[in-house]
């Protein structure tokens, strides 16, 4: 990851921390929790550990019948918790799913599909994973989609998929737009499948970054670029992933002009990796 990457990493989970203390002031333990777990996901431990300080917190308002809070526990339970706490996470699930929750069913939809505090029921995760996507959750429709690539599910054209996979992307999950660039491609939408490899790629997704490298080396869905793919193939090191580098080395040997391997360095902000890819390159 570049410094200014990290940076605005770290900013963000510091802002979020601050955001739940503030709400937490106020007694708001719902916000202040959301706010955590954004935290948390930004990868701040001391986000995670506020997270479960608040659980009892929490609790007086679950088990009041707040069905937000119930969901949000839920949730909490299942990912903060270790293993001792999933009966409670399979109550407080229960409980909001019935009452309509989307994130509560998309959650219990996981406990079913991986047997986490449950038997595990392929069959129950599509109900409830469907259940959510119908409510608009993206993460309910990236679930379900993702059951269809893997064949748990099937549904009667690829279609359905690309549009739970479009939902999810809407909402916010990153991730589904590399899975989408995969369904796409499969059907030779070859162009569209390469901004959604950009789009994960710009997120962080090290697989679509070495996708969209090799797509723009070899011209597909898009002409030949060379400076792009050099790009993709040294950002893929933000993620601790080498796998692009004999990729970066092979274009540099076939002639690629030394201030195109430098634009590359610059857009993947690793200009000393390209300073030293041309030194290799230019001493074999």
């Amino acid at each position: 990851m570049s410094d200014a990457s990290a940076r605005f990493g770290d900013d963000a989970a510091r802002g979020a921390v601050d955001e739940g203390g503030r709400a937490a002031a106020t007694g708001d333990w719902k916000s202040a929790v959301s706010a955590w777990v954004t935290g948390a996901m930004a990868g701040s431990v001391e986000a995670a550990n506020l997270i479960v300080s608040a659980v009892p917190h929490l609790r007086l308002s679950a088990d009041a019948g707040d069905v937000e809070a119930q969901a949000l526990l839920a949730g909490v339970l299942l990912d903060y918790v270790d293993e001792s706490a999933l009966p409670l996470a399979f109550e407080y699930a229960v409980a909001a799913a019935r009452a309509g929750h989307p994130a509560a069913q998309r959650t219990l939809g996981f406990m079913y599909l991986h047997g986490r505090g449950v038997e595990t029921s392929a069959f129950q995760a599509e109900v409830l994973f469907a259940a959510a996507a119908r409510a608009g959750d993206p993460y309910g429709a990236f679930n379900l989609a993702v059951m269809h690539v893997q064949g748990t599910v099937r549904f009667p054209d690829q279609a359905e998929c690309v549009r739970l996979l479009r939902q999810a992307v809407d909402g916010g999950v990153g991730q589904a737009a590399a899975v989408l660039g995969d369904q796409l491609s499969a059907v030779d939408e070859d162009a569209e499948a390469l901004t959604w490899y950009v789009y994960a790629a710009e997120r962080g997704h090290a697989g679509s970054m070495f996708a969209a490298a090799c797509w723009y080396r070899d011209g597909i869905g898009t002409s030949v670029d060379h400076v792009q793919a050099v790009r993709w193939y040294l950002t893929m090191l933000d993620r601790g992933n080498g796998d692009g580098i004999h990729e970066a080395i092979q274009l540099a040997k076939q002639g690629m002009p030394d201030e195109q391997i430098r634009a590359a360095g610059r857009l993947a902000g690793k200009e000393a990796e390209a300073e030293l890819l041309i030194t290799t390159v230019r001493r074999t």
